[in-house]
């Protein structure tokens, strides 16, 4: 197998039968390797996959002292808007275009920091970047961790059930995991503690930076806004994270092919541009897998791009040294205008 193939845990249920097809498991499978894999306890290399959900059951409270003390229709607005403008803005600067594209270079470790850190903090880096390496080499097809083909279930538990790395690999293999991560900044374990582990990411420093990012936020916006706004923004939190889990099973078709013409112009997989994630978070999805190294995806007039606003004002006020913007390339490629935007070009 090659790396890409071997670099991910494989569910008990497979990738693919002897046929080379895509297995779908039932939801009683599913479930079940859910179960076995956030089980800390049979071993201490599924501490990651626990953490994940341990930290949105420490996030459960707080919509619940939400609704029976604070709750008014303003702070409502501000759970939309915090949940799926700014965490999911933020999730497409951080995980998606810096972490794993690395489609722009901070110019000090201060503002990968901040920028880290910028919003509650639900989700390790390990989890995203190296399964989404995987997706994208292996789109729509066996082995993809959250293949829309698999069904909901299949893409929603995907973090736990896909996302995880191989506890098996060897020192060339984990040398090349570390690459996926060495420019994020996170403490990463050696090949012996891997051993131990079975992760890139090391659980002490998981741990104290989540201390940190939770104590942080809170004592922020209480300051702000006492207990009813950080209520507000940690019950943001957890809208966002149980959210985010639906975004990939729509954001390729529901595993059908819903791409369009004039609309989506990569058709090497079903992912598709969607408009409320492109206006919300910046993730013109089709966009993006045209362009996976690009810091802007919003390539037309009308496709908002706020994950490429805060990139190219960090940029501008020298937080971000260099970056990759495949705009041009695009619209010499792939974008013939209409005779009437010519037109209009034209007058203008």
């Amino acid at each position: 197998m090659s790396f890409i193939d071997r670099v991910l845990q494989t569910p008990s249920y497979g990738w693919q039968n002897s046929n080379g097809e895509l297995i779908k498991p039932t939801s009683n499978q599913i479930w079940s390797e859910l179960f076995s894999r956030i089980n800390f306890i049979k071993t201490k290399k599924n501490w990651l996959n626990f953490t994940g959900w341990f930290w949105v059951l420490c996030l459960l409270p707080f919509p619940l002292i939400l609704i029976f003390n604070y709750l008014t229709p303003a702070l409502f607005l501000l759970v939309v808007v915090y949940s799926m403008a700014i965490m999911g803005t933020h999730g497409t600067i951080w995980y998606h275009r810096y972490c794993t594209h690395k489609s722009f270079k901070f110019s000090h470790p201060i503002w990968r920091f901040i920028t880290q850190n910028l919003v509650v903090k639900v989700v390790p880096e390990e989890v995203y970047v190296v399964s989404h390496h995987v997706h994208h080499t292996k789109s729509d097809m066996p082995g993809d961790p959250y293949n829309a083909k698999g069904g909901f279930l299949y893409c929603y538990l995907a973090d736990t059930n896909h996302q995880a790395i191989a506890t098996d690999l060897s020192l060339e293999d984990y040398d090349r995991v570390r690459k996926f991560l060495n420019h994020t900044g996170i403490r990463m374990n050696s090949y012996k503690q891997y051993q131990k582990w079975g992760t890139v990411a090391h659980p002490f420093y998981t741990a104290c930076l989540w201390v940190f990012n939770w104590s942080f936020w809170y004592t922020a916006f209480y300051f702000i806004g006492g207990h009813a706004l950080a209520c507000t923004i940690f019950s943001s939190a957890l809208v966002w994270v149980v959210g985010v889990r639906t975004f990939n099973y729509a954001g390729h078709g529901k595993g059908e092919d819903k791409r369009q013409e004039g609309v989506d112009f990569n058709w090497k997989d079903m992912s598709i541009n969607q408009t409320r994630p492109g206006l919300l978070a910046g993730e013109w999805h089709n966009n993006h897998h045209l362009f996976p190294g690009s810091a802007r995806s919003g390539f037309l007039k009308y496709q908002l791009d706020l994950a490429w606003c805060y990139i190219y004002f960090l940029y501008k006020i020298g937080a971000v040294s260099s970056y990759v913007d495949s705009k041009q390339e695009f619209m010499d490629k792939y974008y013939t205008p209409k005779p009437k935007e010519v037109a209009l070009d034209l007058v203008s």
